[in-house]
């Protein structure tokens, strides 16, 4: 080699060693930047020159040291991993927190729920049937008739608002999504540019992977790496990005929870509207899947479900209050009617109402006894009592509710302790260590130090060759 490629190998390893400290600098300053993977230098020695010709001989001393590329310190595994985790906690908590409303609501037990006031309304008819025709008894009565006929439209209301606000807040999921999709699609360009011109896209890839969690989270998926940098996000099997194009998804079917019965929630293509989006979890599953029809506890439609439950009780109650008061007498001797109305052109729980409006409407004794007797209202007393009343049907829908929310609470739990090990996996393998990177930037200065020093003994030992050859003895 000669004494000017030895200068041209000092710089090599001059150039070296700034850019290791350099890019030290660059993790120590992204120490606490979310989503930020480390990085570092791959570098490697660069060979002797071919000789050619008769004094092609002997050992020949390499050429320095090349920097072939800064790399990324991720693992694609720990990242699918982070992602499927995301997307089971986005769905468990959906669900967990709908179930956690629909308690909330019911206020059970207490003073303000619907047993308590279903036990109310039992024991006014049981203080009618001990003073038949009196006026205090029976406004009392009236009063907790219309209480809790109130009671059950106010919790239908609320979870109608509730079916209403997740819906709403379903929509701004899936804008969310699609947003992000576009996202990953710009970025893959820049990506695949950016390695076709033998550039570094690390923080490119960095923003991707923080936006392809979103999705994951928001909607479940799967994505795989491209040999060109870019990477194909799949949803159900079908590419939500693939390369620089995204494809948009909407919500379709019901837009309130009066119409789930006919035409349930979903997302579909936005460009097929006729195909459905499968979705393997996330916070979108989870919101449709409490959006859903009524169906049977622990299934989905939390919100429909427990809504049905309210109108099954106005139903059963007027019912089985009508049955009996309509085959009593009032104390006037008049033949009793129906005690409760309900309105057919709403949901049962919001179309009850009380009929008489004084104690002369009210059927306390039987047909034919007297104007004291008080045996019907006494009858009517005792149908909270029975295996079939309205209570034991209130009871086994709250007893069931709470243990349906118990378990999506624990499966929740799970499923965030989950992500947060896989989250805690992912950055013991990417995040900045401070020790280790002063460590480098240490021995990157050193080098630093020992190429210049290299780089100074040959500009001497060239100073010499060139200004001062022929000077000996001078």
């Amino acid at each position: 080699m000669s004494t000017f490629g030895a200068l041209n190998t000092a710089y090599r390893g001059l150039s070296a060693a700034q850019q290791a400290m350099d890019l030290a600098g660059q993790n120590i300053d992204n120490v606490g930047t979310d989503g930020y993977t480390r990085q570092r230098i791959d570098q490697s020695a660069i060979g002797p020159a071919a000789r050619t010709g008769l004094g092609a001989t002997g050992p020949q001393v390499g050429q320095g040291v090349s920097v072939d590329r800064i790399e990324r310190i991720g693992n694609a595994l720990l990242d699918a991993s982070v992602r499927g985790t995301a997307s089971s906690a986005g769905y468990t908590a959906q669900r967990s927190a709908a179930y956690q409303s629909v308690e909330t609501a019911l206020q059970e037990p207490g003073a303000n729920g619907v047993s308590a006031q279903l036990q109310s309304f039992w024991a006014a008819w049981q203080d009618v049937a001990n003073q038949p025709g009196e006026p205090a008894p029976a406004a009392a009565l009236l009063q907790s008739g219309n209480q809790i006929a109130s009671k059950l439209s106010s919790g239908y209301a609320a979870l109608n608002d509730q079916w209403s606000a997740t819906y709403s807040d379903a929509k701004g999921m899936v804008s969310s999504l699609n947003d992000a999709s576009r996202q990953v699609a710009t970025l893959n360009k820049s990506i695949r540019s950016t390695l076709a011109a033998g550039g570094s896209a690390n923080e490119l890839i960095d923003a991707r992977n923080r936006l392809t969690e979103t999705i994951a989270s928001l909607a479940g998926g799967t994505v795989r790496e491209e040999a060109d940098g870019t990477a194909t996000v799949f949803l159900g099997g079908n590419a939500i990005v693939s390369g620089d194009a995204a494809r948009a998804v909407q919500l379709t079917g019901a837009a309130t929870m009066a119409d789930t019965s006919s035409s349930a929630p979903g997302l579909v293509w936005a460009d097929r509207p006729s195909v459905a989006v499968g979705l393997e979890g996330g916070t979108i599953a989870g919101a449709l899947s409490v959006l859903a029809p009524a169906g049977g506890q622990g299934a989905s439609g939390v919100y429909a479900t427990a809504a049905a439950q309210y109108n099954a009780l106005a139903t059963t109650l007027a019912t089985a209050v009508n049955a009996v008061h309509s085959a009593g007498q009032t104390t006037s001797g008049a033949s009793g009617g129906p005690f409760f109305a309900l309105n057919p052109a709403v949901p049962a729980a919001q179309g009850l109402t009380v009929v008489p409006s004084d104690a002369s409407g009210i059927a306390t004794g039987a047909q034919g006894v007297g104007a004291l007797d008080g045996s019907n209202a006494d009858a009517i007393a005792q149908l909270g009592t029975r295996t079939s009343s309205p209570d034991s049907q209130w009871s086994a829908f709250v007893t069931a509710t709470g243990s349906a929310s118990k378990v999506a609470q624990q499966q929740e739990g799970l499923a965030e302790t989950a992500a947060a090990n896989a989250k805690q996996a992912q950055a013991s393998g990417a995040s900045v260590s401070l020790d280790e990177e002063n460590t480098n930037l240490l021995a990157s200065q050193h080098a630093y130090q020992a190429a210049a020093r290299v780089m100074s003994a040959i500009d001497q030992a060239l100073d010499t060759l060139i200004n001062h050859t022929g000077t000996v003895g001078l």
